[in-house]
């Protein structure tokens, strides 16, 4: 499973998170650090932490953001999770577990990352770790209708500007905002 690791380290290099915040330039660093000290940086067998790809999915207006009720987490989320064999990009792990979670087809996903974010969590082998989660902006065709998988508790659209209040969204929410006001301008017009 290279593919989602070299894809990584070739994405957070070019990408400048320095732009969003000086926050998300440190955590740029962090993340090519684990890539270049761990070839196994992108599987969940990763202790010491793992990178996953995770995926803000927005209507075709850009106006509502589509979020799971995470069974384990116990609040709602965006969509995405651990790469996967058949990945070979980040944003295209982000891409299927969107598809997966949601039972949309045809969304889309923008390959630059719109924020990064460092969680503990523990996952499915039953050992506390860290997700070194990158985000991606994927949007849903116009008149796209979501089904809940059994990976979730509920799924339902919000709006961007009322997130629910225990989602902590806020930061991927302000780093996505510029792209979701040019999706909405490309909507209206």
């Amino acid at each position: 499973m290279n593919g989602p690791h070299t894809d990584a380290l070739r994405t957070l290099r070019q990408w400048s998170g320095a732009e969003f915040s000086p926050g998300q330039e440190a955590l740029r660093h962090a993340f090519v650090t684990l890539l270049l000290a761990r070839p196994d940086a992108c599987l969940r067998e990763c202790e010491p932490g793992h990178v996953t790809a995770s995926a803000l999915v927005v209507d075709h207006t850009a106006e509502h953001v589509l979020l799971t009720l995470h069974p384990r987490v116990g609040r709602w989320l965006q969509l995405g999770g651990h790469c996967e064999h058949p990945d070979e990009t980040l944003a295209g792990a982000a891409l299927r577990e969107a598809t997966e979670e949601s039972g949309i087809e045809g969304l889309t996903v923008e390959e630059e990352p719109v924020h990064l974010d460092v969680h503990p969590v523990t996952c499915s082998l039953g050992v506390p770790t860290r997700h070194f989660d990158v985000r991606f902006l994927v949007r849903a065709p116009e008149g796209a209708l979501a089904r809940r998988s059994a990976e979730s508790v509920d799924l339902r659209w919000w709006p961007v500007a009322e997130p629910p209040d225990e989602s902590d969204l806020g930061p991927l929410l302000t780093a996505a905002s510029p792209r979701l006001e040019e999706g909405r301008a490309g909507a209206r017009s």
